[in-house]
């Protein structure tokens, strides 16, 4: 290695031991994406094989080189209700709720299991520089969840709360201590105040999303009072037509539930799923932002696109 390359090195790691380094690399991203438009070009940097069946991925965080992906593997689907009973519509069918560690080169590391019973699918997961945390559902809307706080290096979990309503992603905002989930489709979106010992305390608040662009499959936290959320949006051209699912991905002002930027992404696998139908994670590059998508069930490929920002 060149003397300049080890000086630059030396740099970007005294820059990430600064306090509070990892805000400003969060408040750096919302700055980022929110110059993003429809016209923004996507570059293809790198496809990563994943070398293990993933049933469901549905959330992914990126921990220096290593990926933490949460996924849920259904045994038996749930089935659809003769009538709506107790306000389900299905029952809970039956699954085992999986957050993978997985290495830089798409390889298994650890696979821990998570969910209690019929509370066996997890959501979309966020890292807040310490910990990930984690929303385990009932796979039906309205159903029962738990919320878990996980140690990245040891994989283990701790309960923190649970839910009267099915949250499929959450992140935790650092400025406030408090979790914000969203429900089933994202139609409403949750606010819980977090204790000293980081666990859920007090009546949580929530109210609808008055976003109908994307139902949100992922999310993260992003500058202080935003989330950044991914998801798709399904379209039919005539009743008896194959969907057409567009992605998408908008910014979240915690404060009111309200998106303050919104933007397609123009992607999709080489089988023409959406990018962002399953996990996402972003970063801030030098010059605009490096996305990390995992659309795909079962045999899941990491893709790697970069894109510039004015």
């Amino acid at each position: 290695m060149s003397q300049r390359a080890t000086v630059v090195h030396i740099i970007a790691f005294l820059l990430a031991l600064r306090p509070g380094a990892a805000e400003d690399g969060r408040a750096l991203l919302a700055e980022r994406v929110g110059a993003l438009t429809r016209d923004a070009h996507w570059t293809l940097v790198e496809r990563v094989p994943v070398s293990f069946r993933t049933f469901h991925p549905q959330g992914m965080v990126k921990v220096g080189d290593t990926f933490f992906v949460s996924s849920v593997e259904v045994r038996v689907p749930p089935k659809r209700l003769p009538a709506p009973a107790h306000g389900y519509d299905r029952d809970t069918g039956e699954g085992v709720g999986h957050l993978f560690k997985v290495n830089r080169a798409g390889h298994l590391l650890a696979d821990l299991k998570l969910g209690e019973g019929t509370i066996y699918h997890p959501g979309g997961i966020d890292y807040d520089g310490t910990d990930i945390w984690v929303p385990v559902a009932e796979y039906r809307p309205n159903g029962r969840s738990i919320i878990y706080r996980v140690t990245p290096d040891t994989m283990t979990a701790t309960r923190v709360g649970a839910v009267d309503d099915h949250i499929g992603a959450i992140v935790h905002d650092l400025a406030t201590n408090t979790l914000h989930g969203v429900s089933w489709g994202s139609r409403r979106v949750y606010r819980w105040a977090l204790d000293d010992q980081g666990g859920m305390t007090g009546e949580a608040t929530h109210r609808l999303n008055p976003s109908h662009y994307v139902d949100y499959q992922d999310c993260k936290s992003v500058a202080a009072g935003r989330m950044l959320c991914t998801g798709v949006t399904e379209m039919r051209p005539a009743p008896d037509a194959a969907p057409f699912r567009l992605g998408g991905l908008e910014v979240i002002d915690l404060n009111d539930g309200r998106p303050i930027h919104q933007v397609p992404v123009l992607l999709w696998t080489p089988g023409g799923r959406a990018m962002t139908q399953n996990p996402t994670w972003f970063e801030a590059t030098g010059s605009g932002v490096r996305g990390y998508f995992m659309p795909e069930d079962e045999q899941s490929t990491i893709y790697i696109y970069d894109v510039s920002t004015p």
